[in-house]
């Protein structure tokens, strides 16, 4: 393997236990609740959702299946919306995805 990848692999993987590790082993209780760190993991936790929804997204519209994709996005909005509920949106959202890739695609 060339050193490039694997230093880019070693970063990554770095930044990555950071972000997971770092707020459960911080005292955050102490932490300002409207201070700049307050600011930056509420703004990381969107950022990374939304990040993820983009990935998830672009090979679906790119190899032509975007009606499952869809299907599965308004039924996890459709669910979360009125219930607030992650888990009951996310069961959905499967559902409906699979139902639609298994039917339309």
């Amino acid at each position: 393997m060339r050193f490039e990848i694997f230093s880019l692999i070693a970063v990554v993987g770095a930044f990555v236990w950071a972000f997971r590790a770092l707020p459960m082993r911080l005292d955050l209780a102490r932490m300002p609740e409207k201070g700049a760190l307050a600011r930056f993991f509420a703004a990381t936790g969107v950022a990374a959702i939304a990040t993820l929804f983009a990935a998830s997204m672009l090979p679906e519209f790119a190899g032509g299946r975007s009606l499952p994709a869809l299907i599965g996005s308004a039924a996890v909005l459709a669910v979360y919306l009125p219930s607030r509920s992650v888990v009951l949106a996310t069961l959905a959202g499967a559902a409906a995805y699979g139902a639609g890739f298994a039917f339309l695609a």
